[in-house]
């Protein structure tokens, strides 16, 4: 794809979003009171919303222009931003971290992967119709030709009787079998292609790296220099731009300004009889008063806060004290607030505004702008020029204001006789509260406990102390899995589906990947400090802390119960370790700090085998951690467990803001696994290898049973084997019997788990209604004078 394809592509998605920005801010506007349409507009513009991002992804990736990359990069910000403002607001109305599209991505006439498109109740059931009968036509044929061929060879034998076969018979019957063998082989070649005209097949090679790949990652990479090029270029540019237009520009520039403050100067002695007061630099110089501002306006400006001062004297004069509020006016207010609340809002976004002025920009500059002159998409130059412009104005500025502030005090002197006297006290009060603003500064800094040492010495010390270790290369795409296609009819019939691989793959980009990836992003908006993942043993949850590593380039740091076990005893060595992991990690942000088996920080009894390596040593400490963490600090803390039962329930919610159930594959899931794991390590997938079989059989098993068996059948001898003798599901299955699967009943035992958290509390709560609310109340009542337990 061109380049003019891709600025094309740009346009529309601009196109996309300026109509999605306006009828977002129809709908803020309108309050409503229906929960199924308020999430119907919220899901809505979340898939919008993603469509956008996917594209202007690949916009960015491929566009060289570096000043459209950079517009293009803070809309992207933009959209992440929005993405997890809507999905906070989905959480909030649904009570639920995962969510269901598939009713509203038909509306939209948008497929959700599905492997065929949909078709008509008719004709699909013509097609069957069809299908069916030529199936029992093939049978019949085949049962024809089977009593013909008995026939014939009875008939064959009774011509013969007890003559030997002469050579004419023997060469008919060789080429008879010949000839059949012949036909067969060229019907299966037929079926073949037949397959893989419908689709059914994949086709010849598929699983090879083809020709226009090569060189699609050919391109990719030339793409990739001339940015790179282009973007120095502009770097470049934007420093000997700038020293040109000081050199050509800057004299004249100088002169303006001090004839716009002269006769600024004039004017506010004319229409006021005095002087004005200079603005002081702390409050932005003379730029307060002329910024995008005639002098027209400015004069304008003068006489409306004359006539304001007016006023405001006036109607202090006409002040009237106020009357109390009757009770019934109390009463309606009352009412009204409660009318208010029922009725829903969308909360205000961080996000929208900013995209709004990036899109103004896109209209202003980039909309309607000719760029036949500029083939090769290098930079623009006039646009550096109308930038550095404005810079070296306020850099100008700044010397001219200390210019024109001696020329006022001149000017006060000799027509007004005016002297300034400094106040002493002011000064001396000044002097005070800078210094108290000092003390304050110092008394709330923490005490820096390694301020004599280098961030490399410290990074050296927790690479030995392994606390800081190097993340697997795994992209979050490395994770398997399929969507759950049921989950909206499930809910209508008030059952809570499990999530499927996907839908978690989806939560941890959301949660993880988003707000690390992006400095804009994680500081404005709904902070995600810290991330549990539980589920059962084998199921990916240390594969997606990798993954988040991966995509973001975070650094991992290991604060696992049996990874700081000996490690900084006491008190002060604790206190050391932590201090070291997050000013590293703050250091050299995006960090990610792993607590592998969570669990044990947070053990209601610690088991006597563990006693010795202290696994409560964190419990007191991550509140206070995660209370400390700032929402620029781009710092996430991800828990992994596979037994959360075990900890203390309270406590262990209080420190984890976001739980992510992690279920065991479903059917489509592990369809999937089988298929894409033989394949990853060399197995070739034809007819005589069963894949739905063989998913249907292994319910249960998680993806680390699936890796483990192929990689325990598929050794080097049985890929040399395949071209003569193909693999088979009943070899995988032998592999199984030696691994215990995850049964219904821990599964079970996670979903009750979730329940009692904050979030599945509230589902629950919601989804019972007002009668769990009574409940609630008179528990409450019965457990008066009780201890209470979590």
């Amino acid at each position: 794809m061109s380049n003019a394809m891709y600025n094309k592509m740009w346009h529309q998605t601009q196109e996309a979003l300026n109509s999605l920005l306006e009828e977002e801010s129809q709908k803020m506007i309108e309050p409503q009171k229906n929960q199924v349409f308020i999430f119907q507009m919220l899901a809505t513009f979340y898939i919008k919303y993603v469509q956008i991002f996917r594209n202007l992804e690949n916009v960015y990736d491929q566009i060289v222009h570096p000043q459209k990359r950079i517009l293009i990069r803070k809309i992207l910000d933009g959209v992440m931003g929005r993405i997890l403002e809507l999905k906070n607001e989905m959480v909030e109305l649904e009570l639920t971290e995962f969510h269901y599209f598939d009713d509203i991505l038909q509306d939209l006439k948008l497929t959700p992967k599905y492997p065929i498109k949909a078709i008509p109740l008719e004709e699909a059931v013509r097609l069957i119709q069809v299908s069916e009968r030529a199936r029992q036509g093939r049978l019949r044929a085949m049962f024809m030709k089977q009593i013909f061929l008995q026939e014939c060879r009875a008939k064959q034998a009774r011509l013969l009787g007890d003559r030997g076969a002469d050579p004419s018979t023997a060469a008919l019957c060789i080429q008879k079998v010949w000839r059949g063998f012949h036909q067969s082989k060229k019907t299966e070649r037929e079926r073949e292609k037949e397959m893989i005209f419908l689709g059914m097949n994949p086709p010849p090679l598929f699983n090879e790296v083809s020709a226009t790949i090569i060189q699609a990652q050919k391109v990719a990479n030339m793409r990739d220099e001339v940015q790179m090029r282009h973007e120095e270029d502009y770097k470049e540019a934007l420093v000997t731009v700038k020293d040109d237009l000081k050199l050509i520009e800057g004299p004249d520039i100088q002169e303006n300004l001090q004839d716009q403050i002269r006769h600024w100067f004039i004017e506010c002695r004319n229409l006021t009889g005095t002087f004005p007061d200079y603005p002081k630099v702390e409050e932005g110089g003379s730029a307060i008063i002329f910024s995008h501002k005639t002098p027209q306006q400015v004069i304008e400006d003068i006489i409306a806060n004359q006539e304001e001062e007016e006023k405001g004297k006036k109607k202090k004069k006409e002040k009237k004290p106020k009357k109390a509020k009757t009770s019934q006016e109390k009463k309606g207010t009352k009412e009204k607030n409660k009318e208010e609340e029922e009725e829903w809002k969308m909360s205000p976004s961080v996000f929208l505004p900013t995209m709004e002025e990036e899109n103004n920009i896109y209209k202003d500059v980039w909309k309607n702008k000719d760029e036949s002159w500029n083939f090769p998409q290098d930079y623009d130059p006039e646009l550096i020029k109308q930038e550095k412009r404005r810079e070296l104005e306020s850099e100008i500025r700044v010397q001219v204001d200390e210019l024109m502030r001696q020329e006022l005090k001149n000017l006060k002197l000799a027509v007004n006789r005016e002297k300034e006297y400094p106040s002493k006290t002011g000064k001396k009060k000044e002097d005070k509260k800078k210094k108290k603003e000092k003390k304050d500064r110092k008394g709330k800094k923490d005490k820096d406990l390694t301020a004599d040492r280098t961030i490399e010495s410290l990074y050296k010390e927790l690479v030995e102390e392994g606390l800081l270790i190097q993340a697997l290369k795994v992209n979050l795409s490395d994770y398997i899995g399929e969507y759950s296609y049921l989950g909206t009819t499930l809910r209508q019939v008030s059952t809570e589906p499990m999530p499927s691989l996907l839908d978690v793959r989806q939560l941890v980009a959301l949660y993880g990947i988003l707000p690390l990836g992006s400095a804009a992003v994680h500081e404005k908006a709904p902070v995600v400090k810290s991330l549990l993942l539980a589920g059962p043993s084998g199921v990916g949850k240390k594969m997606l802390v990798h993954a988040i590593c991966t995509e973001t380039g975070a650094n991992l740091f290991n604060l696992s119960a049996t990874n700081i076990a000996g490690k900084y005893p006491g008190k002060t060595g604790l206190q050391m370790m932590l201090h070291m992991v997050f000013k590293v990690a703050r250091e050299l942000q995006p960090s990610v700090v792993w607590i592998g088996d969570t669990e044990k920080t947070f053990y209601r009894k610690v088991p006597n085998a563990e006693r010795m390596i202290e696994p409560k040593r964190l419990k007191k400490q991550l509140p206070k951690i995660l209370k400390l963490l700032k929402p620029d600090d781009r710092i996430l803390i991800v828990g992994t467990t596979q037994r959360p039962f075990d900890a203390e329930l309270q406590p262990f919610c209080k420190v984890y803001q976001k739980i992510i159930l992690v279920p065991r594959p479903d059917y489509a899931s592990r369809y999937v696994l089988w298929k894409q794991i033989i394949q990853r390590d060399g197995g070739v997938i034809t007819n005589d290898l069963n894949v739905s079989c063989l998913a249907k059989v292994t319910d249960g098993f998680t993806q680390g049973h699936i890796v483990q068996v192929v990689k325990s059948v598929l050794t080097e001898r049985r890929l040399r084997q395949q071209t003569y003798k193909p693999l088979t599901a009943v070899e995988f299955i032998a592999a199984l019997t030696s691994m215990s699967p995850v049964y219904q009943e821990e599964e079970d035992s996670f979903k009750n788990w979730y329940a009692k958290t904050p979030m599945g509390k509230k589902r629950a709560l919601a989804s019972t209604g007002g009668n769990a609310e009574k409940d609630k109340e008179k528990g409450k009542k019965e457990n008066k004078g009780k201890k209470g337990k979590f």
